[in-house]
C-alpha cells in the first residue's frame, strides 16, 4: 500500500463550492463539502444543495513529458496515469485504453464499451473501490440502474470486498445476470427508495458508498478522477479536439473529461481546452434546467424514456461548473434523436445502448452556424459510454423461425434490400 500511495501525487480534497476550503486526502468526504451548502438552488427552494469535493495534486512534482510521452509505455489500465490519480489501492481489470473510432471525416467516437464491464464506469470504480480499500471498509454500496452497479460489483469482487446494489424494480434481465455473476447482493426497490436505503445500509453496516449520498448530486470525490484518463487518451490520439460531446446523467464524466483537458493545459501540453457539450435526455435534463435558471443544481420531474442510464431527477454543481468554464452548452435530446444516433453508430459497427448514443446525438443536433464557430484545428469527439448489451430490451427480444424453403428465404432477402 505504501508504494501505491507514493505513486500518487494527490495531496488532498478541495471544495468546489468554496475553493479556499481544503481537507486531507483521507477519509474521502462522500457527503460533499461539510463547510458549504445552501437552502436554495434545487429548483424547489426546499432542499439543500451539496457541493462536491475535487482532488488537488502536486503538479510541480510531475514529469509531464515522461508521463505523456511515447516512452511511457502502452495504455493499459489506469495504472499508467497513477501520478495524476488518487492512490490506486484496489487491483485493476485493464480498464482504459479504449479506441477512438473515426466514423466520418473529422468525427470520432471514444468507445467506452471496450472497458472490462463494457462501460465508462470502470474508470470511476477503480478509483472509488481503491478509496474503500484505503478506508478499510468490508464492502461497498451503490445505487444504480445498470452500468454503475455492474462495474462496482466487478471491482469489489476483484478487491475481495462485498458489494450491495440497490437498483430499480425494472432492472434489465441481462444486467441482473451481470450483477449476480459477480456475487453482488442485488436489491431491486422502488426508484425513490434507492438512496435512502443505501444511506441506511452505509450507516448500519459500515459499507463504503461509491454513489451519491446527498439530495443534490455530489458523488464520490475520487470517482471523476478516473474519468480524466478519457481526456488523456483522446489527447494522445488526436491532440486537442475542437469539441467533445458527453452523455450526462449526473455530470461526473463531464467533469472528469473537462478536468483532464484542463490539467493538460495547466501542464503546458495543450494550448487550450476543447469546447465541452453536455448531452442529456429531454425526459429530465436537470443540468440544462440548472443552467437556464442560474442555479448550482436543480431537481426536475422525470418523464418516460428508454434512455434510463442518463435520466436523473437531480443534477449537481460539477456540470454547471464545466459548462461555465468549458465554453459549451447543455444539449437536450429526445429519444428519437438518440435512436437515430444509435442507428448511425450501428452502421459503423458500434453497438451501443440508447443512452450511450447521446454524445453523437448532441453533435448531430447542432446547426451549421454553431458548428462553423468551433475551432478548426481539431476533430469532433463524441463519447459513447456503454454497450448495447445494457439496453432494457436485451434478452427479451425473440426471433421468429423462418420457413427454410428457398422461395421464402429469397423473399425475405429481397425485402431486406439484399441484391438491390
Amino acid at each position: 500500500m505504501a508504494t501505491d500511495l507514493a505513486r500518487s501525487l494527490a495531496t488532498g480534497q478541495r471544495s468546489l463550492g468554496d475553493p479556499t476550503l481544503g481537507y486531507p486526502l483521507l477519509p474521502p468526504l462522500t457527503s460533499g463539502c461539510p463547510g458549504t451548502g445552501t437552502g436554495t438552488g434545487t429548483g424547489t427552494g426546499t432542499e439543500e444543495v451539496s457541493y462536491p469535493l475535487d482532488l488537488d495534486y502536486a503538479y510541480d512534482r510531475l514529469d509531464a513529458a515522461a508521463l505523456f510521452g511515447p516512452a511511457a509505455g502502452p495504455r493499459t489500465g489506469l495504472d499508467r496515469w497513477a501520478p495524476l490519480l488518487p492512490p490506486l489501492l484496489a487491483p485493476g481489470l485493464g480498464e482504459g485504453g479504449t479506441p477512438l473510432v473515426e466514423i466520418a471525416p473529422g468525427v470520432h467516437i471514444k468507445d467506452e464499451s471496450r472497458n472490462p464491464t463494457w462501460s465508462h464506469k470502470d474508470r470511476l470504480n477503480r478509483c472509488t473501490t481503491s478509496a474503500a480499500v484505503a478506508a478499510g471498509a468490508a464492502g461497498i454500496a451503490v445505487a444504480s440502474s445498470g452500468n454503475h452497479g455492474a462495474s462496482a460489483a466487478a471491482y469489489a469482487a476483484r478487491a475481495g470486498l462485498r458489494c450491495v446494489v440497490f437498483t430499480g424494480p425494472d432492472l434489465p434481465p441481462a444486467v441482473g445476470d451481470f450483477l449476480n455473476a459477480y456475487g453482488a447482493v442485488v436489491l431491486p426497490v422502488p426508484w425513490e427508495d434507492r438512496w435512502p436505503l443505501m444511506r441506511r445500509a452505509v450507516e448500519r453496516f459500515g459499507l463504503h458508498p461509491v454513489s451519491n449520498l446527498t439530495g443534490t448530486h455530489t458523488g464520490h470525490p475520487y470517482g471523476p478522477e478516473g474519468y480524466k484518463t478519457v481526456a488523456y487518451e483522446i489527447f494522445q490520439d488526436v491532440g486537442t479536439p475542437a469539441a467533445v460531446f458527453v452523455p450526462v446523467g449526473y455530470g461526473e464524466l463531464l467533469y472528469g473529461v473537462w478536468k483532464g483537458f484542463e490539467e493538460l493545459r495547466r501542464l503546458g501540453l495543450a494550448a487550450r481546452v476543447p469546447r465541452i457539450y453536455s448531452c442529456e435526455s429531454a425526459a429530465g435534463a436537470p443540468l440544462a434546467t440548472a443552467v437556464a435558471r442560474g442555479l448550482p443544481a436543480a431537481r426536475v420531474e422525470v418523464g418516460h424514456t428508454d434512455a434510463y442510464s442518463i435520466t436523473s431527477p437531480v443534477s449537481g454543481y460539477r456540470g454547471v461548473l464545466v459548462l461555465r468554464e468549458g465554453g459549451g452548452r447543455p444539449l437536450v435530446l429526445e429519444d428519437a434523436q438518440l435512436d437515430a444516433a444509435r442507428q448511425e453508430l450501428a452502421r459503423s459497427g458500434l453497438w451501443v445502448e440508447l443512452s450511450a448514443a447521446a454524445g453523437l446525438a448532441g453533435l448531430r443536433s447542432l446547426g451549421a452556424e454553431e458548428l462553423g464557430q468551433l475551432p478548426d484545428d481539431g476533430p469532433l469527439v463524441c463519447i459513447s459510454t456503454s454497450s448495447g448489451f445494457k439496453d432494457k430490451l436485451v434478452g427479451r427480444r425473440t426471433t421468429e423461425a423462418v420457413d427454410p424453403r428457398w422461395p421464402e428465404v429469397e423473399r425475405r432477402l429481397l425485402a431486406a434490400g439484399i441484391g438491390n
